[in-house]
């Protein structure tokens, strides 16, 4: 289906929680506050809203949280999501901790693809952007995703430490130089976000792209771009020759995409967002569990996301950050 703006919406990320065992400085430091099982969607709801969307154009769907392996029995909701008609692809993206003892089960349910989300090889590093001392049990996770032959791709904010704390890092591209040496070693694409001010994130020195691409360039030589489409999201990719993986980077704020986005997002508490940017959308948990009849329940939902899209906007509001009206953690978003 395309929105108002001609754009083709084909890409759904759906939120299966909000829970997390990492407490990343930016995105959920701290205690926050349980949200109890029943005012999240059920796996069964997820499939429901799923079935609708893809009856609209959406092909494409990525399970994200929090962390989405802390929820039981997530490789069952991928093994339901695959089996809908007119589904072609369901990825996950999580931060690793347990992605090693759930990877069978990953590979049984015909995940098409993971993204890790690492910020930094340095385990002490790690530990204090984090909050625990994990980054083994990350790397095991990405090594036996590997080895089963999935397509994995890492994910890192572009993040600052120097400027954050002084006595983190004494070179604010330490960690970039670091993640690009794995796709050297190891078939797997490392990708670059730009840090956006959605939640905690508004409080974080970023490395904006306009001066990290060129800094890698620099370093690395002539990055030559990729031309073919390595996955549904608008990171551009740049091949390093002798490398096995490529070098993505999605610069969310200094290399505005909004003319191309192809996306919608579904909380774990069933609201279905337009943008990032914006708490604009429709909630589809209020929809489902009413008492409306099968019919009437079918014809809501298909109108709601029908809905969401149309009124996405033309694009966000990330470099004027008085007009940003969403509140919610990225984490509660879906990221």
């Amino acid at each position: 289906m395309r929105d108002r703006y001609g754009r083709e919406i084909d890409y759904l990320r759906i939120s299966v929680t909000d829970k997390c065992n990492l407490r990343c400085k930016y995105c959920m430091p701290g205690d926050i506050e349980s949200i109890p099982m029943g005012k999240i969607l059920s796996f069964e709801e997820i499939a429901y809203i799923a079935g609708r969307a893809a009856e609209l154009g959406i092909s494409r769907l990525r399970i994200t949280g929090g962390e989405p392996l802390v929820r039981k029995d997530c490789c069952t909701l991928i093994k339901m999501l695959k089996s809908l008609p007119g589904i072609e692809q369901v990825m996950l993206t999580t931060n690793g901790v347990v992605l090693e003892k759930h990877i069978d089960e990953l590979l049984n349910a015909g995940v098409d693809g993971i993204n890790i989300s690492i910020d930094t090889l340095d385990r002490d590093r790690f530990r204090s952007v984090t909050g625990a001392d994990g980054l083994s049990d990350v790397l095991n996770g990405l090594s036996a995703a590997l080895s089963k032959g999935i397509k994995v791709r890492i994910n890192a904010v572009s993040v600052d430490w120097d400027r954050y704390h002084k006595d983190m890092c004494s070179d604010p591209y330490e960690d970039a130089w670091s993640l690009i040496d794995l796709a050297r070693e190891k078939p797997v694409d490392v990708r670059f976000i730009e840090m956006m001010p959605i939640g905690y994130g508004k409080g974080f020195p970023a490395i904006p792209h306009d001066i990290l691409i060129p800094a890698i360039k620099e370093r690395f030589g002539d990055m030559i771009p990729e031309e073919s489409r390595r996955g549904n999201g608008p990171a551009k990719y740049y091949r390093i020759p002798g490398y096995k993986g490529s070098i993505g980077f999605i610069s969310a704020v200094h290399g505005k995409f909004c003319d191309s986005c192809n996306r919608i997002r579904l909380t774990s508490k069933g609201y279905l967002k337009s943008c990032l940017s914006y708490d604009t959308g429709v909630d589809l948990m209020d929809i489902i569990r009413s008492d409306m009849t099968d019919d009437e329940k079918r014809d809501a939902v298909l109108a709601g996301i029908e809905k969401a899209i149309l009124c996405k906007p033309a694009a966000h509001s990330f470099t004027k950050e008085e007009n940003i009206s969403e509140k919610h953690a990225m984490s509660a978003i879906g990221g």
